[in-house]
């Protein structure tokens, strides 16, 4: 067997050893292993989820060897969950399987507190009811809870739980802290060492844009009443004097400077969105807070007090043109200021958990140096119980999705995934199942789906028969093309939701194989 670094060598450096072992920890549970769900877990186990428990009555048929590459031949008439489990555990055999053959909704029905064993549930192929059902189950557990759904051309993913924290959001665009507005006074020390009128050309083209920057902002704001460019005409006038410093053509240093000003441009202080999170009510801790809340509480004292409006400092700086030296200089500075923020912060987390009543020592220096480094970058995530969705979705959002162009396919998609499951509920089958009924049944979705928009608030919206009549084409088939891909979605989010890395879908993500679109639904 390979060495866990080894194999897993690509992925670690996404979400790090501290990802992985997140991910190794976890146990899995899958509802439905037909495609959809054999793709999610597929993915779950190649990249080392602990354990796996496969909830599924079915017995493995002739249809199944069409979209299901996780049974063969010899799986025909045997337990489908048995088959699937027994393939997924030759992928990785590192990874614990186990399987129940049962009907995941009996065992939504008769024994709700099975669930509560697991990290998180994958449930596929639900219809309504369950999903609702289910969900209050988890929630009530506080058990990750990811719903997947794959329908002819169509699909959905959608989360939910009460709430999801996040440290290591890592954005794909987010600002550098550089703190060229605000400098603090070692940062400002140095830059006044520096003379930007050195006589020696090697010397002037080696100065790092940041001394050049924080210089020349301190030089307009002595001229501006202590105020820095605000305005579209003050900002072009920066550039200029920043341009007027340059000796030579080729001084990519101040290039650099004119390139990254915007940077002295944006506010001192935190984002709004940092302060929600420190103005949450969730702030105010107690001795069952999370962590997370605990160190947002001993963010927004550092906020009031030492930070002096400011988040603790990340403590890296980008590459540029410079001197070795003064490169040196600045990446230690930066160092110093976070190490020193780090320490401060650290000392107000050990103080609010002895005051809490928790051992002082149960949030480790590490979780803490994490926190402060991501401190600008904080997430939280709440997800509306699925029940609520459904009887009270926000109707102006639900009527702007169904009318707007770009949007209108999608919501139509949503509302028909919906109608499908009234429709089964009150027919037996699925729109479309069954030869020889096709009209009755674009007539009977269509009769449904205008009974759901009415009980919704949306009367007087109406769907296009094309969107009906594709519908009913479908057939409730599972195609394995899109069941790959709402797989690949949902394992993705799993992922995100283990390791508490990178942010989670926020609302139901509808996929629409016929235009090739995907879409994300807030309601």
């Amino acid at each position: 067997m390979a060495e866990p670094k080894t194999k897993y060598d690509r992925q670690l450096r996404i979400w790090g050893e501290q990802g992985q072992t997140a991910l190794e920890k976890a146990s899995v549970c899958l509802l439905n292993c037909g495609p959809t769900g054999s793709e999610t877990l597929k993915n779950l186990v190649l990249g080392g989820v602990g354990s796996i428990t496969v909830i599924d009555g079915s017995k493995v048929e002739l249809g199944d060897l069409g979209n299901n590459f996780l049974v063969d031949e010899s799986s025909v008439g045997q337990s489908r969950a048995k088959c699937v489990c027994q393939f997924l555990q030759e992928l990785n055999d590192a990874v614990k399987a186990k399987f129940i053959e049962e009907h995941p909704e009996a065992l939504i029905q008769t024994n709700p507190s099975f669930f509560s064993q697991f990290t998180l549930v994958v449930a596929t192929q639900l219809v309504e009811d369950s999903m609702v059902k289910l969900d209050r189950i988890c929630r009530d557990a506080n058990v990750l809870l990811i719903f997947a759904r794959s329908y002819g051309l169509t699909g959905l993913v959608r989360i939910s739980l009460k709430e999801h924290t996040v440290i290591e959001s890592k954005p794909e665009h987010f600002l550098d802290d550089l703190r060229l507005n605000n400098p603090w006074p070692d940062l400002r020390g140095f830059a006044e060492t520096i003379d930007l009128d050195v006589s020696d050309p090697v010397e002037h083209k080696h100065t790092p844009y940041v001394v050049i920057l924080v210089k020349m902002a301190q030089e307009w704001a002595k001229c501006h009443g202590g105020k820095l460019p605000s305005t579209r005409e003050e900002k072009k006038e920066f550039k200029e004097l920043i341009k007027a410093r340059m000796t030579a053509i080729d001084e990519d240093n101040y290039k650099e400077a004119i390139e990254t000003s915007f940077k002295v441009f944006t506010h001192r202080g935190i984002s709004p969105e940092l302060q929600q999170i420190i103005n949450d009510s969730r702030s105010e801790v107690d001795s069952s807070s999370s962590d997370f809340w605990v160190m947002v509480a001993a963010l927004k004292e550092f906020v009031a007090n030492e930070g002096g409006g400011e988040a603790p400092l990340e403590g890296s700086i980008p590459d540029m043109t410079s001197s070795t030296e003064h490169y040196v200089c600045l990446q230690k500075i930066y160092q110093a200021k976070a190490e020193a923020d780090f320490l401060v912060i650290d000392q107000r987390v050990r103080t609010l958990l002895k005051k809490i009543g928790r051992d002082p020592s149960s949030i480790s220096k590490a979780t803490v140096k994490s926190f402060c480094k991501n401190a600008r970058k904080l997430k939280v995530c709440r997800y509306r119980p699925v029940e609520d969705e459904f009887n009270s979705p926000i109707l102006s959002d639900l009527q702007k999705y169904l009318t707007d162009e770009d949007y209108s396919v999608a919501g139509g998609f949503y509302i028909l995934l919906r109608a499908v499951d009234r429709f089964a509920a009150n027919y037996n089958s699925f729109p479309g199942q069954f030869d020889g009924v096709m009209d009755e049944d674009i007539s009977r979705l269509k009769t449904t789906a205008v009974g759901l928009l009415s009980d919704l608030g949306c009367n007087g919206v109406t769907l296009t028969e094309d969107l009906i009549n594709e519908m009913c084409r479908f057939g409730a088939a599972e195609l394995h093309a899109v069941a790959a891909f709402i797989g690949g979605i949902a394992s993705q989010e799993v992922i995100k939701l283990i390791t508490r890395q990178f942010v989670p879908l926020s609302g139901t993500f509808i996929f629409n194989g016929i235009d090739h679109k995907s879409q994300l639904l807030s309601l």
